[in-house]
């Protein structure tokens, strides 16, 4: 039932970095798209999407064994839907300004493909334990991917960071990282600034694991050394 180290550290790797949902699989692009207009939305409706794919995946792989194959995929959308509503209905009840702010996107995430994809290609697959840290280390590889995107849109397009925190720590402030008379880039809060930014980071991950990939090689190819024989 428990997980070993070695799995853990092959689930978080994919999670994190090689199968990431949103430098990757190019996954959940709606969301990305409009609520990571500062850093503080792009975490909090990740944090809310891991939870619930993290337990989503947890009771699939627990029942896997009594869902008819026939009827699993309404199943899976049930269980999600129903964890999808309890997130929902709890950042209502106690962060209630950052659930306005946020609207239609924390329902959404029943929509998000990451959810079902996982459950369908995991949970549905393996046993409870790897299955709820696949759909947390999911969850965490979009989280930083999206705090990333919305760190820098916010940063580049206002000059600030931790906007909104207040809606999150009553009484917390952003920080003011530029000069008050920046007069900060409208394109980097617009939705086609998000895509730029996506592509840059999509493109600097390609290019470390091709500097990787190249220095395995280097180091997997045995050094000739000159000289008669």
């Amino acid at each position: 039932m428990w997980i070993t180290r070695a799995e853990f550290k092959d689930i978080a790797y994919k999670g994190i970095w090689k199968q990431n949902t949103s430098l990757v699989q190019i996954l959940g692009l709606c969301p990305l798209l409009a609520v990571t207009t500062n850093l503080v939305n792009g975490v909090m409706l990740s944090l809310a999407t891991l939870l619930v794919m993290s337990l989503s995946n947890l009771a699939v792989s627990s029942l896997r064994h009594f869902i008819p194959y026939e009827i699993r995929i309404p199943v899976f959308i049930l269980i999600a839907a129903a964890l999808v509503t309890i997130v929902d209905l709890a950042m209502n009840a106690y962060l209630h300004g950052l659930y306005v702010v946020l609207g239609i996107f924390i329902p959404l995430i029943i929509t998000n493909c990451i959810v079902l994809a996982r459950i369908e290609a995991f949970a549905a697959k393996n046993r409870p334990a790897p299955a709820a840290a696949d759909g947390a280390m999911m969850g965490v590889g979009m989280l930083w991917t999206l705090a990333l995107i919305g760190a820098l849109r916010e940063l580049i397009g206002g000059g600030t960071l931790f906007s909104g925190i207040d809606l999150v720590i009553p009484g917390a402030t952003p920080l003011h990282l530029l000069p008050e008379d920046y007069p900060g880039l409208l394109l980097a809060i617009l939705p086609p600034g998000a895509f730029i930014v996506l592509g840059c980071i999509i493109a600097t991950k390609n290019w470390i694991d091709a500097k990787n990939a190249a220095r395995a090689l280097t180091q997997a190819v045995p050094v000739s050394t000159g000289g008669c024989h």
